[in-house]
């Protein structure tokens, strides 16, 4: 999730387990708190894939949540202003503080590695896009309230409100995807689809629009599905992976690497003489945000890229199209 997401969930956790004790100083604190593990976007791994294969990786692990948790509840114990509050009540408000934040991250289509070190894999339940005012906005509503409301309880009373509205609003998108991947299952088997790989998220800014990659061999494609939608209406467009473009580097650790964070969801293409792999989780066709130069041919030769990532940043004056396309099946979705 966005920073600012983040940072409000973080205080208004904290919040509910601190607030009797310590105030508003304890949203203060969860407000830092809450953005802590995403200080791993500070280290360089060693180059631009690695920087994004290790992102949400030992600092979003809830075993190392776990085992931080204690040590930094006994620090901020020892504290000033947070004397306060006792050492366990530290530690059980740092561990939930911590551990909804890598849960929010989990609900969201990149990766988290929920159990580092026991494994590495980005576990991934998409049930919300990066950023989404129907979640965020009822985390702010308390956050505002408790730095501002000079009553404890009826901002205790207003904090719980806004944290039990805004999980509501995740079971809704539980529900919500479920919905549609059953859907668009129809939509495909109609077509005679049957991918051996499939994703689902949500479009930008809701939970009405979803979007949707298949991968089948060495075709993709890219469903729209809303959730007003009958199932003649979703929208599934096909396209080339490409991916024999990457047969004289295909075992690079790179290459592999790139196949094992996408989940296999990805395409090669290429531009003038230049070799790219995206991750098609995230964005739309025309306009992902995770593409790399993986390499370099002219005519029979052919160079190992450099790796950098280029992004396509879609028109933003076209964000409309989203909200037109929730009602409206007959809008297509360009970048």
């Amino acid at each position: 999730m966005d920073s600012l997401t983040q940072a409000a969930l973080g205080g208004v956790v904290t919040y509910a387990v601190l607030g009797p004790s310590l105030g508003r100083r304890a949203a203060i604190y969860g407000m830092a708190l809450g953005t802590l593990p995403d200080l791993d976007v500070l280290i360089d791994f060693g180059g631009p894939i690695e920087n994004m294969t290790h992102h949400r990786g030992f600092s979003h692990s809830v075993l190392v949540q776990t085992a931080v948790s204690p040590i930094l509840g006994w620090l901020f114990s020892q504290t000033k202003g947070g004397r306060g509050a006792s050492f366990s009540r530290w530690s059980i408000a740092i561990f939930f503080c911590l551990i909804t934040h890598s849960l929010a991250d989990f609900f969201t289509v990149y990766g988290t590695q929920l159990l580092w070190p026991l494994t590495d894999h980005p576990f991934a339940h998409a049930i919300l896009f990066i950023i989404d005012p129907a979640y965020t906005v009822p985390l702010i509503v308390a956050l505002i309230g408790i730095l501002t409301i000079q009553n404890r309880g009826v901002a205790q009373t207003l904090n719980l409100s806004m944290l039990t509205l805004s999980t509501m609003y995740l079971i809704w998108s539980v529900g919500a995807k479920s919905m549609i991947d059953q859907h668009v299952q129809f939509a495909l088997n109609a077509r005679g689809i049957h991918p051996d790989v499939y994703e689902s998220a949500p479009a930008p800014l809701n939970t009405l629009l979803w979007r949707a990659v298949a991968i089948e061999e060495d075709t993709y494609y890219e469903i729209w599905a809303s959730v007003f939608d009958a199932v003649d209406d979703i929208q599934v467009r096909q396209f080339d992976r490409s991916s024999t473009l990457l047969n004289p580097i295909e075992n690079h650790p790179s290459v592999r690497r790139l196949q094992w964070f996408t989940k296999d969801q990805y395409k090669v293409w290429q531009k003038d003489d230049v070799i790219y792999l995206s991750d098609l989780r995230m964005g739309i066709e025309g306009a992902y945000v995770f593409n790399f130069e993986v390499g370099r041919r002219s005519g029979e030769t052919f160079k190992l890229g450099n790796f950098n990532q280029v992004s396509q940043r879609p028109d933003l004056k076209r964000l409309p199209m989203i909200w037109e396309r929730i009602f409206d099946p007959s809008v297509t979705i360009e970048p």
